[in-house]
């Protein structure tokens, strides 16, 4: 997927309502512009912190600028890789798939068919060693994640 430069300005938007787990000292780059570029990056086809982290790396300077990415020495910084983890790992997955699901409404493409599809991830597991399972829904045509749920086995 390509990002208009309307879906970039908008998409930080979208984040501004999610708590910050970070503490004081960890914030150099606002919450919402690590969630837009995390996100952005997953609709351009990016998979895992690396390339997340690569994919904001070669960001061109209007772009950062439309993340809202931070401004040092007239030079907009992205997160490195391990903010960009951090981020991810801490922040409430709820209140992302709620904040991404108002985006989708606004700039998705109607999708006559989905898949569903779901996993189980290994070596991943809750405080009572129950090990997490993750189901999506996916539009056939245009490759857009409508919904993405975590949970625990059912009992």
């Amino acid at each position: 997927m390509m990002l208009t430069a309307e879906q970039m300005r908008t998409l930080p938007d979208c984040f501004a309502d999610i708590a910050d787990p970070r503490r004081g000292q960890s914030r150099r780059h606002p919450l919402p512009t690590v969630l837009a570029i995390a996100t952005a990056a997953v609709l351009c086809g990016m998979r895992g912190y690396k390339a997340i982290a690569g994919w904001a790396k070669d960001l061109k300077p209007k772009a950062r600028e439309r993340f809202r990415c931070r401004r040092e020495s007239r030079i907009y910084r992205v997160p490195s890789e391990s903010i960009i983890r951090d981020v991810l790992i801490r922040v409430d997955p709820t209140a992302v798939d709620r904040a991404c699901q108002r985006w989708n409404e606004a700039y998705a493409r109607d999708d006559p068919s989905l898949a569903v599809d779901g996993k189980t991830m290994c070596h991943a597991q809750d405080e009572h060693g129950r090990q997490t399972h993750i189901m999506s829904v996916v539009g056939h045509e245009t490759s857009v994640c409508h919904a993405q749920k975590k949970s625990g086995p059912c009992p």
